[in-house]
């Protein structure tokens, strides 16, 4: 079965979200799963907020769908704005919104 998703209107409304939670942050599994080798989740994060640094659980992309991040990695630094798609290196990393931010994750989950 085919399927579309809007990914503006989620972003907007998950943006939304994120700008009332008290984490700063909201997200939503666009496609695939835990349980699935493909996943995409659409994360929003309010500006100033941050995904602490967390292992790479596989293959990924960040595509910024709005707003600008910064993507750290040891010593590393990468920023997205929207529109850019980053690769997320193989090793531990961290995600900053430097705006209010949407990001869609895509990861080729590997088995570690």
């Amino acid at each position: 079965m085919m399927e579309s998703t809007s990914l503006a209107g989620l972003a907007e409304q998950h943006l939304a979200i994120a700008r009332q939670a008290s984490s700063g942050r909201s997200a939503h599994t666009v496609h695939g799963g835990h349980a699935n080798t493909l996943r995409q989740t659409l994360i929003a994060l309010a500006g100033g907020q941050r995904l602490d640094e967390h292992e790479n659980p596989g293959e990924a992309t960040l595509q910024v769908l709005h707003g600008h991040v910064r993507l750290l990695a040891g010593t590393e630094e990468q920023s997205g704005t929207t529109g850019d798609l980053l690769t997320i290196p193989d090793r531990r990393h961290s995600l900053e919104a430097v705006h209010d931010s949407v990001v869609l994750l895509t990861v080729a989950k590997t088995d570690r």
